[in-house]
């Protein structure tokens, strides 16, 4: 298998990794964390995390995932190696639309209209809008979450049949019989 593939093949990887961590740690302390919060302080503090958050850093995984998982798709889709390229190509639209299309439709204008929000002093008022943006926010992130989670495992099962693809090739080049077929 060319180098470019193979590079391709662990890039996918990393990135579909990075996004399900990064939607996973909202899941399992962050949220968590502000919601035991004064409302006032994690109004606050999410607001300045989402001004944060659209950085060089952080785009690669949001935005690169799907085109390089469809692109890897592109370069392993040659027999023996099909069943990876589906997987591949099915992880790329999985993050694309459960992930990347999620987000943009709806946490990210849930994040700007908090961002909008001139925190008040009145601690009912501010539990209201936290009460009214939180739990709406978390369930559309755990949403993201499963749909980035499902690409990860289906880009791992990509590259697990790279693998096997390579195996099968290399044996039968050899002369040795298919190891799915018999002899």
């Amino acid at each position: 298998m060319p180098t470019v593939t193979r590079l391709f093949a662990f890039t996918s990887l990393l990135l579909s990794g990075a996004i399900f961590g990064f939607f996973y740690a909202w899941i399992c302390s962050t949220m968590w964390g502000l919601d035991g919060l004064d409302p006032r302080i994690a109004i606050a503090a999410m607001q300045a995390m989402n001004g944060s958050v659209r950085n060089i850093v952080f785009a690669p995984a949001f935005f690169a995932t799907p085109f390089v998982l469809i692109l890897t798709a592109g370069l392993v889709w040659r027999k023996p190696l099909r069943r990876s390229a589906v997987l591949f190509g099915a992880a790329g639209l999985t993050y694309l639309i459960g992930g990347m299309i999620l987000t943009i439709a709806v946490n990210v204008p849930m994040n700007q209209a908090l961002g909008q929000v001139t925190i008040p002093d009145d601690l009912t008022m501010a539990q209201q809008i936290w009460d009214d943006y939180s739990p709406k926010w978390q369930r559309y992130n755990v949403l993201r979450t499963v749909f980035s989670g499902i690409a990860l495992m289906l880009t791992g099962g990509g590259i697990y049949l790279l693998g096997v693809g390579s195996d099968q090739s290399k044996r039968r080049s050899a002369g040795f019989p298919d190891q799915n077929h018999g002899a």
